[in-house]
């Protein structure tokens, strides 16, 4: 994760990337991919592309970028890109 962070040019900053390889906090969260979606991705059971804002463990903010027929949030990821989670923030 902090490789991915690194390429981010985000490594050392307020954002933080966290792994999930068993799944659990996927699960908590309820953002399991549960559509079969093209068999050639393997999608089920991974994560939905989310942005979460939380303090001190709270969970303040929460979007989750997903539509009809298209629940990875590939065409249209703009509820989770930085101008949009930010702009959920501040009107939170």
């Amino acid at each position: 994760m902090q490789a991915w962070a690194d390429d981010q040019k985000v490594g050392g900053s307020m954002i933080k990337f966290m792994a999930d390889p068993a799944g659990e906090l996927t699960k908590a969260l309820d953002v399991q991919m549960t559509d079969a979606g093209p068999p050639s991705v393997g999608i089920i059971g991974r994560c939905k592309r989310h942005a979460v804002h939380a303090i001190d463990g709270e969970i303040k903010t929460m979007r989750i970028s997903e539509g009809p027929g298209d629940p990875a949030g590939d065409d249209d990821p703009s509820a989770t890109l930085a101008e949009g989670f930010l702009a959920a923030i501040k009107s939170e």
